[in-house]
């Protein structure tokens, strides 16, 4: 007897018994019958072991429980330590009531301004984790900095279990959830990198976003009963929410969400109402928590989903007709759909003066090739490796694990079944009759289907958007593996498509890749578990223990994005600018600011800095003297472009630009010659690191 089956059986008779008193007791039953499954040492455990195994690497790789605290602040690289210093100074607050307040008139994020840091960013995480870990009464037993990161740690379980979940309801076997758990371990270089990224949004938000797909699938399940319907909507609706209010990209992702689900609508495999209303409910909710930022309403997909609904509304007799007359309905009712989304986005933009996302669809529009740009925010999403094409080499190391070849199957066999037309017709009574000799496709099959076909895509253009749709490949392969699907089909082909045939190979291949992916990569783990490293940058740490000792507590300082969110982390000073890129005036700001890497007068560097509020500069030598890009992607290149200049080193540039008339700033205030040593003055310096002060001019006397 499998694992829980006695416990199946007083439920069944459970459920027999109270179906008369109410359906509300039935869905209890059904929980419990899925909890029954869930818990024999199938997903909860592959969860919990990939939790461990990912806590387990970035221990070893820092140290972390042996470093001090400043070097484990420093750890959070980038943006990470800005969103994890709002849970650092959550803690420090007299109350949680004046934490709250903090946030919401904040003055240390962005100098001479006061903004509402709840409104502008997605950390309500941080919020949340901050007022548990008062409430708890934690403090005697765990650090701050571990209830953290043990948090998001933990929602790789939730990952890990949505990714079973989904492969298991797809396929109706548990092999598939167990082959997908271990499909997405072993790839964690491709489907994760929360080990040494914690704090980055979509470490928080991927793990709902699986969970929303798990529960979109179960409610396409076929025959599933309107009450279960509304409970796994439901489910659906919190999995949203959550997602959107943890990641600030939430609307990109939704968009392409809403694509696939009007795709489905006019192929006629469900009605999107209900699916529409709880991404329309979960977005309207995450606004209002967000005091109304404006962000939200002027995106895409709120434009698009109006539209859809509106146009589906009156476009009545839109599935009728032969097929040639239906393909035209459907296309003039696209082109409707995309007229009045982009209609709506523009009028919106316009009414509530949005410019907060323009350079994002800067980015796309050069990207694809549609114009040559010199802006400055374009050209830094253009020139980072991780907002390029998808490397290769992920598919050779998606190979080595045996995901990639069922996936391919998988995606090409039930895409052809699709294109049959008795497979697309599905409601069709000649379908029905035939079912025995043809393949229909369920509803639940083809919303994953078309799921890892768009974000697919969406990884092929943009590296970091794989994140995406490499976990749901490891669903989507495992379904293949031990689904009827795709083996139905093959068997039919070889004349043997019996019941015990289907229930051998079912069973056999994913024991068999398991057993196979056991022998080869168990070692490796192992190797690789038992490597220990150790954290160190002592230049980054002689920075920020000199910050924090010999300089004031309201100093201001100005430097590049990533160091300065490291700066506010460690020693709470002040900043000019920040990493959190979604605010046109922040732009703007930066690109003042990063003149200290262009070619500049010692004149203008100041007087741009002075009117920020700058009291100090950090200078790096990793930025002023790049080799990490390639010429035209150096940060000096991507200014001088912007400011109209010719670029350093061989090379050809550009009939327009120009030669600037002034050094490089960065590189000639190590003279200490006037006028930089009238302006500045050096205060700290290391062998990554220059700091200087900038002097207060007097102001001339009117005669």
């Amino acid at each position: 007897m499998r694992p829980g089956a006695g416990a199946q059986q007083v439920l069944l008779r459970l459920r027999g018994r109270v179906s008369q008193e109410g359906e509300a007791l039935d869905v209890i039953v059904l929980i419990l019958n899925k909890a029954v499954h869930f818990c024999t040492l199938r997903g909860a455990v592959l969860g919990l072991l990939c939790c461990i195994y990912v806590s387990t690497l970035h221990e070893n790789d820092l140290w972390f429980s042996n470093i001090k605290e400043v070097e484990r602040e420093i750890s959070f690289r980038t943006e990470c330590g800005l969103y994890y210093s709002y849970y650092k100074q959550m803690l420090k607050a007299p109350s949680i009531q004046q934490g709250l307040y903090e946030l919401i008139h904040d003055n240390t994020t962005e100098s001479k301004r006061t903004i509402n840091i709840l409104q502008r960013m997605n950390i309500y995480q941080e919020v949340f984790l901050s007022i548990l870990y008062r409430i708890l009464h934690i403090q005697t037993y765990l650090e701050p900095i571990y209830f953290y990161i043990y948090t998001v740690f933990a929602l790789q379980t939730v990952y890990v279990i949505a990714l079973f979940i989904t492969s298991w309801v797809l396929s109706d076997s548990w092999l598939a959830g167990a082959l997908s758990g271990v499909w997405y371990i072993l790839n964690r270089v491709d489907t994760t990198r929360v080990e040494f990224t914690i704090s980055l949004r979509e470490n928080w938000s991927i793990p709902f976003f699986a969970l929303q797909v798990a529960a979109i699938t179960c409610y396409l399940r076929p025959q599933l009963k309107p009450i279960h319907q509304r409970v796994v909507l439901w489910l659906v609706f919190v999995s949203t929410f959550c997602f959107c209010l943890t990641w600030q990209f939430n609307q990109f992702v939704l968009l392409v969400q809403a694509l696939i689900i009007f795709t489905l609508d006019c192929l006629d495999f469900f009605t999107v109402v209900s699916l529409y209303l709880m991404q329309v409910l979960s977005l309207l909710l995450v606004w209002l928590l967000q005091f109304c930022n404006s962000m939200i309403l002027g995106s895409l997909v709120l434009s698009f989903i109006v539209s859809a609904l509106f146009i589906k509304h009156f476009q009545t007799g839109l599935k009728t007709g032969g097929f040639v007359i239906r393909v035209g309905k459907l296309a003039l009712h696209t082109l409707l759909v995309l007229t009045l989304t982009f209609t709506i986005n523009y009028s919106a933009k316009k009414i509530l003066q949005l410019k907060s996302d323009e350079h994002i669809f800067k980015f796309i529009k050069a990207k694809f090739g549609l114009g040559a740009t010199r802006d400055f925010d374009a050209s830094l999403y253009l020139c980072e490796e991780a907002f390029g094409l998808l490397p290769l080499d992920t598919f050779e190391r998606l190979a080595g694990t045996v995901l990639l070849y069922p996936y391919l199957c998988t995606l090409s066999v039930i895409t052809g079944a699709h294109k049959h037309p008795e497979a697309f017709h599905h409601t069709c009574q000649a379908c029905r009759e035939r079912e025995d000799r043809t393949f229909r496709m369920r509803p639940d099959v083809a919303y994953n289907l078309l799921h890892t076909v768009f974000f697919g895509l969406l990884a092929f253009s943009t590296m970091r958007m794989k994140y995406l749709w490499t976990g749901h490949m490891c669903a989507f392969a495992a379904f293949g593996v031990c689904g009827k699907e795709v083996w139905s089909l093959y068997l039919r082909v070889l004349h043997c498509n019996t019941r015990t045939m289907m229930r051998l190979i079912r069973y056999s291949v994913p024991i068999v890749i398991l057993a196979f992916l056991y022998y080869k990569f168990w070692p490796r783990m192992m190797e690789e578990i038992s490597e220990l490293r150790e954290f160190y940058d002592p230049d980054t740490m002689e920075l920020m223990e000199w910050i924090r000792l010999k300089t004031p507590k309201r100093a201001v300082f100005a430097g590049s994005m990533q160091l300065l969110a490291g700066i506010k982390l460690c020693t709470g000073r002040v900043l000019t600018n920040h990493p959190h890129y979604e605010d046109q005036a922040l732009r703007e700001r930066t690109r003042q600011v990063y003149q200290i890497y262009a070619r500049q007068s010692a004149e203008a560097v100041h007087n741009e800095l002075g009117s920020v509020g700058a009291d100090y500069i950090v200078l790096e030598d990793s930025i002023c003297y790049e080799r990490r890009h390639s010429r035209g992607c150096r940060l000096r290149d991507l200014l001088d472009l912007a400011n109209g200049h010719i670029m350093d080193g061989p090379g050809e540039n550009e009939p327009d630009l120009i030669s600037a008339s002034h050094p490089r700033f960065c590189e000639a205030i190590k003279t200490d010659m006037p006028p930089y040593s009238t302006l500045f003055t050096r205060v700290f310096k290391n062998k990554t690191f220059h700091v200087y002060k900038l002097k207060k001019l007097k102001k001339k006397k009117q005669s």
